[in-house]
């Protein structure tokens, strides 16, 4: 074949398994289509394998094509495979951030855990220090948040003994949980 083919006797002559005709397409359009996943890419590898990849996917569909304008058929081809792997790169990079995010997380959550656990002992060896009423006005106000008037009215005590009692804790356990409070 000595005379120049236009496109759309190539797709005719590709349709029909015609590997010089595949060859004449690739020698015409490779470099457009290179330098457009190039532009869009940015590494000559990735930007060459999809150019591959474009025309190992033309050549096994040769024959279920129905190209009418091979041009616009191979540069909208190439921008949905450009689309695709960019796509792709995107969600594995996303990936690859959520993976790190939760060992990250993981990581700081036994470390959290295992303060929380420290902290907690220490205001319960605390609690124990505190008179029984005294405690038990502390861990009303704070753990069951209940206001000074309610505890008052549980308790049969007037608001002032309630607030001196919670004033009472807070000083004992700022003198007992004071190491926890430099450490953060």
């Amino acid at each position: 074949m000595n005379r120049i083919l236009t496109d759309e006797q190539l797709v005719i002559e590709l349709s029909e398994g015609n590997k010089f005709a595949f060859g004449e397409i690739y020698d015409r359009y490779w470099y457009k289509l290179f330098c457009i996943a190039y532009h869009q890419i940015g590494t000559k590898e990735e930007a060459e394998e999809l150019v591959h990849d474009l025309f190992e996917s033309l050549w096994n569909r040769r024959e279920q094509s129905n190209i009418r304008h091979l041009s616009s058929y191979l540069v909208i081809s190439m921008k949905n495979l450009i689309t695709n792997f960019i796509k792709s790169q995107i969600t594995w990079r996303k990936y690859k951030e959520y993976i790190i995010l939760q060992k990250m997380q993981e990581n700081a959550l036994t470390e959290n855990t295992a303060e929380f656990t420290d902290l907690s002992q220490a205001l319960d060896n605390a609690l124990k220090k505190l008179p029984e009423k005294t405690s038990k006005i502390f861990q009303l106000s704070r753990f069951e948040n209940q206001s000074v008037k309610e505890i008052a009215k549980e308790l049969n005590l007037s608001e002032k003994a309630v607030e001196y009692h919670i004033t009472k804790s807070l000083k004992v356990l700022k003198d007992h949980l004071w190491i926890y409070h430099t450490q953060n």
